[in-house]
């Protein structure tokens, strides 16, 4: 089984005195992510990637259409079970006191634990493998406000790695072969990261992607989603203008039209193999 979605529509109202407008922002797209794929939603700004990324993982309800994991609606299901199977590693974190790298990514095992119950062993442990998989143990001691953003960034996803209680301690399984896929879903995971974090964050999501785990994240940058992505979305004005493996959906002619550029002046931002 899949997450899907179906003829999926959105628009926000808008705020002026026809309360009643809407803009469309989302409009009949429908998308199959399968088991195991690694999806980049691609395309301008204003273009729909972080509302499309939000109907995904239920975040938002569609004005029509619907997202189903498993063959099931996302917004049926019941909030904890849902953030066992997916989570989401917003674009930047906001937090309103000063928390520790452990106190963050403790956070993510609240889908794991009962009423007023408290982090036990179990729960420091998955914190704890998930630190390790991201490669920020080193930052546990630290507090999240002195971060850099790549540090930031992979705190966040060791966040998220706890909550869907993915720990690669050296097999390389994310889970086992009975269990169903975790999903991951990140908003522009490269904004303001230099090219070393880029790098080091490719290299944790290969690895999370090659033991098991499903990901989807948007980007505008064409070259990083190519390394990463084993199929790309390019979404033009709420619509899907493509969708398939990297070395067909990155063409100069494609990309020109998307981002409303000639061929010509696309061609130098696209991968060598495009």
């Amino acid at each position: 089984m899949s997450l899907q979605a179906v003829d999926l529509k959105f628009g926000y109202r808008a705020r002026r005195a026809d309360r009643a407008a809407i803009r469309p922002t989302i409009d009949a797209v429908t998308l199959a992510v399968p088991p195991g794929d690694f999806v980049g939603i691609l395309g301008p700004n204003g273009s729909g990637k972080t509302t499309l990324l939000k109907l995904l993982a239920g975040a938002i309800a569609p004005d029509s259409g619907r997202v189903t994991l498993d063959g099931t609606d996302v917004r049926q299901l019941p909030k904890r079970q849902l953030a066992q199977r997916l989570a989401v590693v917003p674009q930047e974190t906001y937090l309103a006191f000063d928390y520790s790298v452990m106190e963050i990514v403790l956070m993510g095992r609240y889908a794991h634990l009962r009423a007023f119950e408290i982090e036990g062993p179990d729960d420091f442990a998955a914190a704890e493998k998930a630190l390790a998989a991201t490669d920020a143990s080193h930052l546990v001691e630290r507090a999240f406000w002195t971060l850099s953003g790549g540090e930031k960034q992979r705190v966040a996803i060791a966040s998220a790695l706890a909550q869907l209680d993915i720990r690669l301690d050296g097999r390389e399984e994310a889970r086992r072969p009975d269990q169903p896929a975790p999903i991951l879903c990140l908003d522009e995971p490269t904004a303001s990261q230099d090219l070393r974090h880029q790098i080091e964050l490719a290299q944790v999501l290969k690895r999370l992607n090659a033991a098991g785990v499903t990901i989807v994240l948007t980007s505008h940058d064409l070259r990083f989603a190519a390394s990463v992505c084993s199929t790309l979305v390019l979404l033009a004005n709420g619509a899907i203008l493509a969708n398939g493996r990297p070395e067909t959906v990155l063409t100069p002619a494609l990309i020109g039209q998307l981002y409303d550029v000639s061929e010509s002046a696309a061609a130098p931002f696209l991968p060598a193999r495009a």
